[in-house]
């Protein structure tokens, strides 16, 4: 499976931006489709995650401004951003899993960076 991120871009404080991951194949078997981030000089961290039976998962600091969800008819995985602050600043890359532990993570996109001005 590839997977390419899109939607990063720059934008200011208190703004929004709607990530896409879109899957080479059927992401109907993965068990969490996952969106990590890294920040430079940090470790890649957590996200969201929405397993396929659609239970979702997030980092209790994003939680109410982060919303994950997946589209598989179009193999496509989203991450809608409210309220972006600059500490969201990081390359934002999107991953298929068999859990939401890191070390599960089979492949990766190249990440999409999203840069929040203030």
């Amino acid at each position: 499976v590839q997977l390419v991120e899109s939607g990063g871009e720059m934008v200011q404080a208190g703004g929004s931006l709607r990530l896409s991951c879109t899957a080479s194949g059927s992401i109907v078997r993965i068990m969490y489709m996952t969106w990590y981030r890294q920040a430079p000089g940090k470790e890649r961290e957590l996200v969201a995650a929405t397993s396929n039976g659609l239970t979702t998962y997030y980092a209790d600091s994003l939680k109410g401004r982060f919303t994950i969800s997946r589209d598989n008819a179009k193999n496509t995985l989203y991450l809608q951003m409210n309220s972006l602050k600059p500490e969201d600043t990081a390359k934002y890359y999107c991953a298929a899993c068999r859990s939401i532990r890191k070390e599960t993570c089979d492949y990766w996109g190249q990440g999409t960076q999203v840069t929040v001005s203030s």
